[in-house]
């Protein structure tokens, strides 16, 4: 996961963005990585609606030898999911599925207590908060509107806007930030990058944002050198006082 925020001068007004792939928690990316929703899902909906006039966009994405056939269109879903494929026509079918789970109820997203705080924090600050996934922004806005927060289920006005892989580019690569960068009307140095992934920060620093690591539980360890490299690991969006002292809170 990588988190985006903006550093903030002693005395700045408060109008700095904050951004990043967000918050998704460890216990929604067990589900997708060990028993992904999109191919547990997939094959009733084909047996239910592969000639509906609602999914044929999303058959019609896909190159034309699967389109014609829905053992092939799956068996085509499969391997990319299986492979970890990054494209965009299985990434809108990924968001449709999930469209379809959130408002049955069949799926919430999970969301940690510390970022519901943080977010609340920030905006009422007047900070800006932008997510950044290598889930469609389909996928992404879908997550924050109906997750498991039963005090206030929808988090989408917390939000400014979204990047994903399709209008930003992958996430290891420095130009994608510079993308985010010219996109916001921002300058570099009035972002602060947050992430598990030491791989985005090390893009995000090359770009020119100010980049922290964030460790969560179940995450890949982040070795003793990259966490000192990166002024240390942030755990708690909350409480952490290095956040806090960036963004002059």
């Amino acid at each position: 996961m990588t988190y985006l925020l903006r550093r903030m001068a002693i005395g700045q007004t408060h109008s700095q963005p904050f951004g990043g792939e967000v918050l998704w928690s460890s216990q929604l990316l067990s589900l997708i990585g060990e028993f992904p929703y999109t191919l547990s899902a997939l094959p009733q909906v084909l047996e239910d609606q592969w000639s509906s006039d609602e999914f044929a966009p999303y058959r019609n994405e896909f190159p034309p030898e699967y389109r014609e056939d829905p053992k092939a269109f799956l068996s085509h879903v499969e391997d990319l999911t299986r492979n970890d494929v990054k494209i965009a026509y299985l990434k809108n079918l990924q968001g449709y599925l999930w469209l379809t789970a959130y408002r049955t109820g069949a799926v919430q997203a999970p969301i940690y207590p510390d970022v519901i705080t943080a977010l609340k924090l920030w905006t009422s600050k007047g900070f800006k908060v932008y997510i950044y996934s290598s889930g469609s922004v389909l996928a992404q806005k879908l997550f924050f509107e109906y997750t498991d927060n039963s005090e206030q289920p929808n988090l989408r006005p917390f939000l400014s806007g979204h990047f994903d892989t399709v209008n930003a580019g992958l996430k290891t690569l420095e130009e994608s930030y510079k993308v985010i960068i010219r996109e916001t009307g921002y300058t570099a140095e009035e972002w602060v990058f947050l992430t598990d992934n030491v791989k985005e920060v090390e893009a995000a620093t090359a770009a020119g944002m100010y980049a922290r690591i964030v460790v969560r539980e179940g995450n890949v360890p982040v070795s003793e050198g990259d966490a000192r490299k990166y002024g240390g690991v942030v755990t708690d969006f909350a409480e952490d006082e290095g956040l806090k002292s960036v963004l002059g809170l």
